[in-house]
């Protein structure tokens, strides 16, 4: 398999690690996402659908941001309907991908659709996230049903 193939395959798994079904054990960000995100060194990961809008530095900062939604989430349900579209050169690739979402807590359904563009480093553990960066659109009430 060639890189833009591993890092399409990565990049669709990272888009499906957020799933969450009721039942599930609690959202472990480093369990599921360990061999996608650099742990070691620097990064920067933001998405703009963190209510507080921040920036981390760290890929335990950005589960950190993330662990609480997820466990306190009923169901989370992810489609990619559209790309990977691929960069790849040397030990740096980019990805990006659209994909939407159905997310259940006790309180509300809502519905996304986000693009997501990740920044890729070979390491020798493989290709890892260093960068990313989603920008999400709240959807109306109902867009996706019978999506899921």
């Amino acid at each position: 398999m060639n890189d833009e193939q591993v890092i399409a395959d990565q990049h669709e798994r990272w888009v499906f690690g957020w799933d969450r079904r009721e039942g599930d054990e609690p959202f472990d960000f480093r369990r599921i996402f360990g061999g996608l995100y650099d742990f070691s060194g620097p990064v920067r990961l933001y998405d703009d659908f963190d209510p507080e809008q921040r920036v981390a530095t760290t890929a335990a900062e950005y589960g950190a941001i993330w662990e609480p939604a997820f466990r306190d989430m009923v169901s989370a349900h992810h489609a990619v309907d559209d790309g990977p579209h691929l960069l790849a050169g040397g030990d740096l690739a980019a990805s990006t991908l659209r994909f939407v979402a159905r997310i259940v807590t006790a309180d509300a359904v809502t519905d996304i659709r986000t693009t997501s563009s990740l920044v890729w480093r070979r390491t020798a553990g493989g290709w890892r996230i260093v960068r990313e960066h989603n920008s999400t659109k709240v959807l109306p009430a109902g867009e996706l049903d019978g999506r899921f």
